[in-house]
């Protein structure tokens, strides 16, 4: 009901678990808990309770839904950690000139003989 008079008939939103940046969980206790997901670009409610339960981005849940909602809070971790180390491999990997820059410094240092730098340039 909370829900209904704070953001009315808004209907369905998705949010890609790639555009989100952070999130905040609550558990239920004495108040109704709460996952917040803060988007990237977005702005964040950050007056605790109260703000949070206005924010579009924001799922309120009783003590009775909190299993469900740290089982959520897990698996959402899960898969933000594999996007994460999914774009650390690809910001890892060198582009082509960058990977022929190396080579040609390492032959200008004399640590790559004239064949070994053919030999590897010749990969790119």
């Amino acid at each position: 009901m909370i829900a209904l008079v704070n953001q009315g008939l808004k209907g369905d939103k998705e949010i890609f678990l790639d555009q989100i940046s952070a999130v905040q969980y609550r558990k239920a206790g004495w108040v109704n808990g709460y996952i917040q997901f803060t988007l990237i670009g977005g702005q964040e409610a950050k007056g605790g309770f109260l703000e949070a339960q206005r924010d579009e981005n924001t799922v309120v849940f009783n003590v009775w839904q909190q299993k469900d909602f740290e089982e959520l809070k897990g698996l959402i971790d899960k898969k933000l950690a594999e996007i994460r180390a999914k774009k650390n491999v690809v910001e890892a990997k060198k582009s082509p000139l960058e990977e022929l820059e190396i080579l040609a410094k390492l032959r200008k240092n004399g640590i790559l003989t004239e064949e070994e730098f053919e030999e590897r340039k010749s990969a790119y």
